[in-house]
Formats: structure tokens, C-alpha cells, sequence
């Protein structure tokens, strides 16, 4: 049986399968239907519809040399069907590595899947 933190770290690993991949349809499947979504760049998106739009102009062409990788620093269970889940992003380039700084709110849905439902990532910025 999947522990909750497994689970909560899946979805992590579906969101860096699905960015590699510039899969749109398989990232917007991680998300709950109301969920909220703020770019690392301040842009905030309120529902899946919204999520959707952006996901499906943004992702397929995105430019990037290199790979990305996600990693959960810490996950923190607010009640049993909510996780607060803090995420290290890298994408790895020949020109060097960029980070941000995800955190994920997570809700378990009736069905027993954990859903995107309130995130934010923050670009890291170096000496800034």
C-alpha cells in the first residue's frame, strides 16, 4: 500500500515526467477542477479552464535545453486529505542551472487521488 507522503511525491514526479515530455494533457490531469495556479513570473490563473489555456499555449512550445527535475524538500499534511508540499525545481542547461521554488497545495479527492488545488512557484534568483 502507497504511504500518503508516496503518493504526494508521485505527483510531484507525474509534474517533472509531464514537463519534460511538454505533455499539457497529462500535467492539467494533476489538477483539481477549481484549482489555483500562480506562475513563477506572478501570473494567476483561477480554474482549470484557465490553467488549461495557459497550459496548452505555453508548455508544447517551450524552449529549453537541458532538463528539469523536481525534488520534494518537505511535505507537511495540513489535515489528512490536505498536504502543503515544498518542491525544489532545477532546469539544467549548458549555460547552467535556474531554480524555483514550488509550493504545492495538495487535496485528496473522494476517489483517493492527490490533486494540484492551490500552487505557487517562485523563480530563485541568485544574489538578487
Amino acid at each position: 500500500m502507497t504511504t500518503e507522503n508516496e503518493a504526494v511525491a508521485e505527483v510531484v514526479a507525474a509534474v517533472e515526467r509531464t514537463q519534460r515530455a511538454k505533455d499539457a494533457e497529462g500535467f492539467l490531469a494533476l489538477f483539481h477542477p477549481e484549482a489555483l495556479w500562480t506562475t513563477a513570473h506572478g501570473k494567476v490563473l483561477i480554474g482549470l479552464d484557465a490553467i488549461a489555456e495557459f497550459t496548452r499555449a505555453v508548455l508544447p512550445a517551450a524552449q529549453w535545453d537541458g532538463e528539469v527535475s523536481y525534488e520534494v524538500v518537505h511535505t507537511r499534511f495540513l489535515r489528512p486529505d490536505v498536504a502543503a508540499v515544498k518542491v525544489r525545481q532545477v532546469y539544467h542547461s549548458a549555460e547552467g542551472d535556474t531554480e524555483g521554488s514550488p509550493l504545492y497545495v495538495m487535496t485528496r479527492a473522494e476517489d483517493g487521488r492527490w490533486l494540484l488545488t492551490a500552487c505557487q512557484n517562485t523563480e530563485v534568483r541568485v544574489g538578487g
